[in-house]
This record gives structure tokens, sequence and C-alpha cells, in this order.
């Protein structure tokens, strides 16, 4: 059987309603913010979203990860303009702290408005 006819008895199959919701569901999955769309990133943010600033062990407890995934994955946030970072010292201790910015929240909105139009999408099934 070709790709072609295969492709009708899909359509057929499921339906044109189908059909419109998976190009729905992709067109949004193209638009999701491949930052924050990764797993780690998105508890990073979310958990910045809920606090005016954390700390590098903060967040490593709350995620419950290791000092390399927060500290890739902070950078990567920081490098995309999504969140700061202050290091200094508490007594003789170094400290790192991490707020989200402005254009983070601007960003994490975007993808959660993303996420409900596919909800949405998926619903109407």
């Amino acid at each position: 059987m070709s790709r072609k006819n295969l492709a009708i008895k899909h359509e057929n199959r499921d339906g044109p309603q189908a059909l419109r919701i998976e190009r729905a569901a992709e067109n949004v999955s193209n638009d999701l913010d491949k930052v924050i769309h990764e797993r780690m990133r998105l508890g990073i943010i979310s958990a910045l979203a809920a606090n005016p600033k954390l700390s590098f062990t903060e967040l490593k407890n709350l995620l419950n990860t290791t000092d390399g995934n927060i500290s890739v994955h902070a950078r990567k946030l920081e490098e995309a303009g999504y969140l700061s970072c202050s290091k200094s010292f508490k007594g003789r201790m170094p400290l790192t702290e991490y707020a989200i910015t402005k254009d983070g929240r601007a960003a994490l909105t975007r993808y959660l408005d993303h996420m409900e139009a596919l909800i949405k999408a998926m619903k109407k099934v």
C-alpha cells in the first residue's frame, strides 16, 4: 500500500476531527519555548515564579536533583535571560541565588498559555 493510501486510510479511520486536533497540537507544540519545555528547567522557572529568590541549595532540594543538574539548567535559563544569578557570601560560605526576570515571567506565561491551548484542543475531541 502506498504512503498516500495509508494517509487516506488514516484520515478515514480517525476522521477529519482527529486530523484537525493533530494539526492544532502540532502548531501549539511548534510554538512551545524549547528552553522552558525541558522538565528540570520548567521546574526551576516555576519555583522561581512562586518565590522572590531561591538559593542553589534550596532549588536542588526542592527539585530533588544533583548539583550538576541545577547548574547546567540554571545556566541555560540565565543565558536565555529568564533568570538572574547573584553570587555572594553568607559568613564564609559562598551563596548563589536565583530570581526570575521579567522576560522569564513573560516566557513562562506564554508557555502556560500554549499548554492551555493544547489542552483545550484535546478536550474538543
